[in-house]
C-alpha cells in the first residue's frame, strides 16, 4: 500500500468504504470529475487540509494516505483504526493448531482466565463498545489459539469452545464495521473449531455468523440455504432435546435465515421462518441470552422490523416498532436496542419522515454510540437525512453528523 500513488490509496479506501465516486465527491464538496482525476493521478493532492478532509470522510488516519504508519487514536469512540485491522488479520492468519502438530505449546493460557476474558469480550460487544473490543481482539485471538493448540484431553474441547467463541466475536464486530472479508474468515474458522469442541449448538451459532458475513457480501441465497439446513438438524424434538440453549440457537438460525430471504425479497420464506422462530420463542418463554444469542419474543419482533426494512416496507417496520412494549424493549442489551433503532431510522427514511429518522439515530447514539457512529450503514442513513433535509438539522443531530464525519 505504501508504494501506491496517493490517488490510488484514495481509490482503495473509497472502495473499502463502499462509496461511489459520486457519493464521495458529494461528501467532499467536489465534482465527480475532480475525484476521478485525483484517483488516476492526473490531479495532485498537495493541500494537507484537503487530505485531512478526505481522511475524515473515509474514516482513516491521514497518515495512511501519506504512506506512513498510522498512530493509534485515543478517542474512545473511534470505530476501528487500520492498525487494529492489520493486527486482527495477522492473528487470524496464525495456524497454531498446525504448529502444535509439530511442536507442543509449553505454557498454554489457563482456561479459567481465558474463559473470563471471553465473557468480558462478549459483554463488550453486546454493550456496543466496538473500539474497546477491536483493541482487545488481537491478543484475545492469540491467547485463544495458543490455548487451543496447547491443551490436551478433556481440556482440549473446552479450549476449542473458547476459541470458537472468540472467532464469533471477531466475525460479529468486523461485519458491523464493514470488514466483510475478515468477518467471513473468522466465521468460517468458528465453524471448523466448533466441530472439534463437540458442541452442536456452538456450531449452530457459528453458522449464523457465517451466514451474516455471506449476506453482507451479497451472497444471501447460499446464506439462507445453509441456515435452514443447520436449523433442520438442530430442531428440538425427536432425538434432540428442547432445552433453552437449543431453542435459542434454533430460533436464531431461523431469524437469520429470514433476514437472508428478506435480502432478495422472498416474503413467503421470510414469514415461514418467522413462524418457526415464533414457536421456538413461545417454548422458550421469554427473552434470554443463551449462547449469547439474545433470542426471545422481543428479539423476534426486532428481526421482523429489520426484515420489513430490507424489503423496503418502512411503514410496516415502524408499525412493528410501535407495538413493542417499552419495558420489554428496555430489557434488551444496548447493542440490540441501538441496532434496532438504526433499522427503524432506515424505515423512517423509506416513508419520508426525516425528523423521526434523525430522532432514532440520536436515541441509538445515546444507547451505544459505536453502533451509530461506526457502522457504514448508519453513515448512509445520516447522509440520506442530510441530503433530503438539505442540511437543515436540529442542533443535536447536526452535532452527531459532524462527529460521524458525515457532510451534506
Amino acid at each position: 500500500m505504501d508504494e501506491l500513488p496517493i490517488g490510488r490509496r484514495v481509490a482503495y479506501w473509497r472502495g473499502r468504504r463502499k462509496m461511489s465516486q459520486q457519493v464521495f465527491a458529494d461528501r467532499l464538496g467536489k465534482s465527480k470529475s475532480w475525484v476521478d482525476k485525483v484517483e488516476r493521478g492526473v490531479r495532485r493532492l498537495d493541500k494537507f487540509s484537503v487530505l485531512y478532509e478526505i481522511a475524515v470522510i473515509l474514516r482513516i488516519d491521514v497518515q495512511l494516505l501519506l504512506g506512513k504508519d498510522p498512530e493509534r487514536r485515543s478517542d474512545a469512540l473511534t470505530c476501528i483504526d487500520q492498525i487494529e485491522v492489520q493486527e486482527i488479520r495477522a492473528a487470524l492468519e496464525q495456524y497454531s493448531s498446525m504448529t502444535a502438530y509439530f511442536d507442543a505449546v509449553s505454557h498454554p493460557p489457563p482456561l479459567p482466565d481465558l474463559g473470563k476474558a471471553v465473557t468480558h469480550a462478549w459483554l463488550t460487544y453486546q454493550y456496543g463498545r466496538y473500539a474497546m473490543l477491536t483493541r482487545a481482539l488481537p491478543k484475545l485471538l492469540r491467547d485463544a489459539q495458543a490455548a487451543d493448540a496447547g491443551h490436551q484431553g478433556e481440556q482440549a474441547k473446552e479450549a476449542a469452545n473458547l476459541l470458537g467463541q472468540v472467532y464469533q466475536i471477531a466475525s460479529s464486530v468486523l461485519r458491523k464495521l464493514g470488514e466483510c472479508d475478515l468477518a467471513w474468515l473468522a466465521a468460517d474458522r468458528s465453524m471448523a473449531v466448533a466441530q472439534r469442541a463437540d458442541d452442536p449448538l456452538l456450531a449452530g451459532v457459528a453458522t449464523t455468523r457465517v451466514c451474516n458475513a455471506l449476506v453482507a457480501m451479497g451472497r444471501a441465497r447460499p446464506a439462507l440455504e445453509l441456515n435452514v439446513s443447520i436449523a433442520n438438524r438442530l430442531a428440538p424434538g425427536g432425538m434432540n432435546d428442547s432445552g433453552p440453549g437449543r431453542l435459542s440457537v434454533y430460533g436464531m438460525l431461523l431469524l437469520q435465515g429470514a433476514m437472508a430471504a428478506a435480502r432478495f425479497g422472498d416474503s413467503d420464506t421470510v414469514e415461514d421462518l418467522f413462524h418457526g422462530a415464533h414457536e421456538a420463542a413461545v417454548m422458550l418463554g421469554g427473552d434470554q441470552n443463551h449462547y449469547w444469542t439474545s433470542f426471545g419474543p422481543t428479539n423476534l419482533e426486532l428481526h421482523r422490523a429489520a426484515a420489513a426494512v430490507e424489503m423496503g416496507d418502512g411503514g410496516r417496520a415502524v408499525e412493528i416498532h410501535q407495538r413493542i412494549p417499552e419495558p420489554r424493549f428496555n430489557g434488551l442489551l444496548p447493542e440490540r436496542r441501538a441496532h434496532h433503532l438504526l433499522d427503524i431510522a432506515r424505515g423512517y427514511t423509506q416513508v419520508g419522515d426525516m425528523a423521526k429518522a434523525g430522532e432514532m439515530l440520536l436515541r441509538g447514539d445515546r444507547l451505544a454510540p459505536s453502533e451509530i457512529r461506526c457502522r457504514p450503514i448508519a453513515h448512509e442513513v445520516m447522509s440520506d437525512v442530510l441530503r433530503r433535509t438539505r442540511g437543515a438539522l436540529p442542533a443535536p443531530l447536526a452535532e452527531l453528523a459532524e462527529q460521524m464525519g458525515v457532510g451534506v
